[in-house]
């Protein structure tokens, strides 16, 4: 308790530290109040019936990456999800296409580009979800929305700026606060649906059949497990054992110690689950909102949370897209040059392209279990419902809440502790340091 006072202090001594924190506190306060302003011609009263359409399912998930703004039928509903659609779409053509491996090449201006494009995308991403989200409230309510064909027109207008504004918002918490902004303010969405959450399973198991008090302490237990590994599988490790993969910089020890290259079970972070859950919204966005419920066949398949195609499809879209961003954060090829222009090589391995050879087919392996973790963690949502959990509570046993929030966590307080060792404080921990999803 003693450390954490001190450690608060030495945060307040630090004028810079001390006013990104504020300054991101104020930029979260101003999204969570953007949350609660319902879109002009409909009466927030009456809005039951969305909240009780979004309570499970995919569309809870939409509500939860929103912060509850998806059910408050807020200007901010439709959230950061299709800005992240899009950063998905503009990874992929940076794979593909020639054109955008080029911009990616040019350093600042070509990232300036791709931002560019990305944000062009997200308004037509955004052009197709807005009307799709309207059709759902016409039809939730069926001519109880005042305004008419003008409704639809500013609804359209107001979402697509809502979530324009909430990239403008994270741009200047990631420029101006402390941490990376759009994955912050997805975090603290999530965040504001806990206390809910966890009353409503409060109430859950003192019902006759919920089991009681002793049920729910199992669960909080289990939880703090999960939450505990998630945390090691985002932090992956700097180094990987000798006996398993000979990866010694050089013939050299500094110290006593032999020196590693630093690669990671998890080098691809939260990103895969990102990109996997954006896509897994799309069956439901292209079939419309208001058709979820009564959905058959393909969407109906993907619309059920629990169900086995879905999670089996998300499963799979996470290991896919784990080897996808490895290969993107990873470059072998960069890594063995750099090796040989520092003198240093790999035992019984030849310098340059056999080098790059031996760390893919390295990475390839290691990769694996971190993969095959991730999406384990991603399901487990569906099997703590299918276990009875309530479907709000049952969100931050896995999946991509729980890995946004503690990858998040871990980034913030990187960044901190960053800030207290560049001015000669102690870190926020006794022993160690802290490490985020960007590793060293």
């Amino acid at each position: 308790m003693k450390q954490l006072i001190d450690t608060l202090k030495n945060i307040w001594k630090i004028e810079d530290l001390k006013a990104r924190i504020l300054y991101t506190l104020g930029i979260i306060l101003i999204y969570r109040l953007g949350s609660f302003i319902v879109l002009p011609g409909i009466d927030p009263v009456m809005l039951s019936d969305l909240k009780r359409q979004t309570a499970q399912g995919v569309m809870g998930l939409l509500d939860m990456f929103s912060g509850g703004a998806f059910s408050n039928a807020s200007i901010f509903a439709l959230g950061v999800m299709p800005y992240i659609s899009a950063s998905i779409v503009m990874q992929l053509l940076g794979m593909a296409v020639p054109y955008y491996q080029r911009m990616q090449k040019e350093g600042e201006s070509g990232r300036r580009k791709m931002n560019q494009h990305t944000r062009l995308l997200t308004v037509i991403i955004l052009l197709l979800q807005a009307p799709a989200y309207l059709t759902n409230l016409h039809v939730q309510y069926q001519g109880a929305i005042y305004g008419g064909r003008m409704f639809d027109i500013t609804g359209v207008i107001l979402l697509a700026a809502g979530t324009i504004f909430i990239m403008w918002l994270g741009e200047r918490i990631t420029e101006n606060g402390i941490g990376n902004g759009i994955s912050m303010l997805i975090m603290v969405g999530i965040i504001a649906r806990l206390p809910e959450s966890f009353l409503q399973e409060f109430a859950s198991r003192l019902d006759q059949k919920g089991g009681g008090l002793v049920v729910l302490l199992l669960e909080i237990i289990i939880l703090f497990v999960v939450f505990a590994g998630t945390i090691l599988l985002i932090q992956g490790t700097r180094k990987i054992p000798v006996q398993y993969a000979k990866r010694i910089i050089g013939n050299k020890q500094y110290g006593g110690v032999r020196q590693y290259i630093p690669l990671k079970v998890n080098a691809a972070g939260v990103m895969p689950i990102i990109f996997a859950q954006a896509l897994m919204f799309i069956p439901i966005t292209v079939a419309g909102f208001a058709n979820s419920e009564k959905a058959s066949g393909f969407v109906a398949a993907f619309a059920n949370y629990t169900g086995f195609w879905y999670n089996f499809t998300f499963g799979l879209l996470i290991l896919v897209f784990t080897y996808f961003y490895t290969a993107i954060t990873v470059n072998p090829n960069q890594m063995a040059e750099d090796m040989k222009r520092n003198g240093g090589f790999i035992p019984g391995v030849k310098p340059g392209k056999k080098t790059a050879e031996f760390i893919d087919s390295v990475m390839s392996k290691i990769t694996l279990p971190g993969a095959i973790f991730l999406a384990i963690v991603a399901i487990l949502p569906a099997f703590a419902m299918k276990a009875g959990m309530t479907s709000g509570f049952a969100h931050f046993y896995g999946g991509t809440s729980l890995l946004i929030m503690v990858g998040v966590i871990l980034d913030t307080l990187q960044q901190i502790e960053s800030h207290l060792l560049m001015r000669h404080y102690d870190g926020l921990m006794k022993t160690g340091r802290i490490k985020g999803r960007s590793g060293i």
